[in-house]
């Protein structure tokens, strides 16, 4: 904390004689100048060069390279060059923590990598504008980028989850709200439903989370689970009896888009494949949130893992000035009309409240399921990366029935993902 004072009050004194005033950003629009003409032409004052490294994914280079280029044109407190590489939001962690110095300044990351940042002390908590940051983004969002009551990051995107998608030409809005009958329609239909399970325990979760099973954080900061109680129990035979189903079809991405309007009748998937399917689909696309499940002769609603898009800014940086850049441009990145933009150019949902409560997106099929099932969601910030491989384990093994002692398997995963 006193390392960031002490860079921030540099910065601040920086801006007193390079620009008689720092830069902000307005949380509608572009970036503002300050106040002072010293830094423009008419023989005033030069203004410093400043160049920051910004991670984005292949997807998103496009998008990115034009808001970086709005916020150059409208930041005149340093003459600012954006340099940008391609690492995506899933290799963030692992690609900072390979070289944390030549890693970029700023960069996008799922909240679910937000814990390892910060116990790594990678982030620069955000302090600047924070205010305003807090009150334009929703609560989730911000609480998805918060640790131990401090904010280390700016809210990017509120659309890490998944839900249903479903063809109207085979299935009804009722039959979508249980699961029991979306496997007895698709049966007589000849088609299939699909969720992958098999290595897969962000799916998997869905009936877990559903039954009341948790996954925390343990007094030692390791992963706890009960994934392996009566309830855990429970959600496992009902994977079981889902697997066994003729309608069941396990299977990625590819054989989900591919399949729809096809073979396949619905599936588990988020909004990256909303195009695709749409697409495939027409008239017919529907999406919905997860339907219920048949668990102890009850029906359960689904549970999920509701994720969101962050950006970081790299606690390497050592000049208070490129600090406060870097600092603005997130910012800018993250603004309103940036996410308007990134919803726009590629459909994600945005967390800014005023975003989502943009007309476009509230009318996008996949957006409204993907905010319906969002009421069942639970954070990722607790999951570390220790559950995933435990968890892809037992999915396979419930897929491929391979042992009839559940117990043991479940047993088996919580001991690992603790280890």
């Amino acid at each position: 904390m006193k390392r960031i004072i002490a860079l921030l009050m540099a910065a601040t004194f920086a801006f007193a004689l390079v620009a008689c005033g720092a830069g902000t950003t307005d949380s509608g629009g572009g970036a503002q100048s300050g106040a002072g003409d010293g830094n423009q032409g008419g023989g005033g004052a030069a203004v410093a060069a400043k160049t920051i490294k910004v991670w984005a994914s292949q997807d998103d280079q496009q998008l990115t390279r034009q808001l970086a280029d709005q916020f150059i044109a409208g930041y005149k407190d340093f003459d600012v060059t954006i340099e940008l590489g391609v690492v995506g939001e899933p290799d963030a962690w692992k690609s900072y923590s390979e070289d944390p110095a030549a890693a970029a300044d700023v960069f996008f990351f799922p909240n679910d990598q937000l814990r390892d940042f910060v116990r790594a002390g990678a982030l620069y908590e955000v302090t600047r504008n924070k205010a305003d940051i807090v009150s334009r983004n929703i609560e989730s969002s911000i609480d998805a980028a918060t640790l131990d009551g401090k904010l280390w990051a700016y809210p990017n995107t509120a659309d890490n989850g998944y839900f249903l998608y479903y063809d109207k030409s085979v299935l009804s809005e009722d039959d979508v709200k249980t699961l029991d009958r979306i496997l007895e329609v698709s049966a007589a239909a000849g088609k299939r439903f699909l969720m992958g399970l098999d290595d897969n325990g962000w799916y998997l979760a869905s009936f877990f989370l559903g039954a009341g099973c948790t996954l925390t954080i343990g007094p030692d900061g390791k992963q706890a689970s009960n994934f392996n109680n009566a309830d855990g129990y429970a959600a496992a035979n009902a994977i079981v009896a889902l697997t066994s189903h003729p309608a069941y079809i396990n299977g990625a991405d590819d054989v989900l888009v591919g399949g729809m309007g096809g073979s396949i009748s619905s599936g588990v998937s988020g909004t990256w494949n909303a195009e695709a399917i749409s697409a495939a689909l027409g008239e017919n696309y529907g999406a919905a949130k997860l339907p219920t499940f048949t668990m102890n002769g009850k029906q359960v609603q689904m549970g999920s893992f509701g994720g969101y898009k962050l950006v970081g800014i790299n606690a390497t940086i050592t000049d208070p000035e490129r600090l406060v850049v870097a600092m603005d441009f997130a910012d800018f990145l993250t603004n309103e009309q940036s996410q308007l933009a990134r919803f726009s150019a590629r459909a994600m949902g945005p967390s800014n409240a005023k975003a989502a409560a943009n007309p476009a997106v509230q009318a996008n099929i996949a957006l409204a399921a993907l905010a319906a099932q969002n009421v069942y969601a639970t954070s990722q910030n607790d999951v570390l990366g220790e559950y995933w491989v435990p968890a892809g384990a037992l999915g396979t093994a419930l897929v491929n029935h391979t042992s009839t002692d559940i117990q043991w398997l479940l047993d088996n995963m919580v001991t690992q993902i603790g280890q």
